[in-house]
This record gives structure tokens, C-alpha cells and sequence, in this order.
């Protein structure tokens, strides 16, 4: 299984897209810690939440808890993150992102 911080609705959809275009298809094996977190059906979250606090929040419950008890052998855990700063954003200048790629076995 693959989770990734918060890419949400919009950025699962555009990394799906990406990976098909070199025929990876990972749909069923991937899950995102913001979408698993938050309804947007009943919230107004629109594209998500805090990437470092969402991939906290299931790193510490559902993912180590899952390779505690089987239900996962294999994770790939990708904490993604955007490095805000107001300068860069009052300069109108694009949005630096991060991510920490952790392979963890049970």
C-alpha cells in the first residue's frame, strides 16, 4: 500500500494521472492520509488539510496498527508537505513542495 500525505481529491486524481501515463496503475493500492482523515461531503475542506498532520495522525493509528495486526506487509509512506512562506507567496512565485519517502515492512 501506498499513502501519501495530502494530495487530497485533486492531487490523487492528477498522481493517478501521471502514473498511468507510464502504465502504473496504482488506484487500489494507494490511500491518502487527508482524504482518510476528512468527509468532504459533510466538511468544508475543500482540497484537504495539513500534509505533516494528516500523515501523523494515520502513521500513529491506521498504518502501525495495520503492520502490528497483518492487515498491511508493505507500506509506502510519503509524507508530502508544501513549504509556504508569505514572501514567496506575496511574490506570486510557485510553491515549493517536499516529501519524505519511508519504507516500512512488517
Amino acid at each position: 500500500m501506498i499513502f501519501t500525505g495530502d494530495l487530497g481529491a485533486v492531487g490523487s486524481k492528477a498522481f493517478y494521472e501521471l502514473l498511468k501515463n507510464e502504465g502504473v496503475f496504482l488506484k487500489n493500492r494507494h490511500r491518502d492520509c487527508g482524504m482518510m482523515i476528512f468527509d468532504r461531503t459533510s466538511q468544508d475542506v475543500h482540497a484537504g488539510g495539513s500534509g505533516c498532520g494528516c500523515c501523523a495522525s494515520v502513521l500513529c493509528s491506521e498504518i502501525l496498527n495495520g503492520l502490528r495486526d497483518g492487515k498491511y506487509k508493505n507500506i509506502l509512506f510519503m509524507a508530502t508537505g508544501a513549504l509556504l512562506s508569505p514572501t514567496t507567496v506575496m511574490q506570486k512565485e510557485s510553491i515549493p513542495s517536499i516529501a519524505h519517502l519511508v519504507h516500512l515492512r512488517a
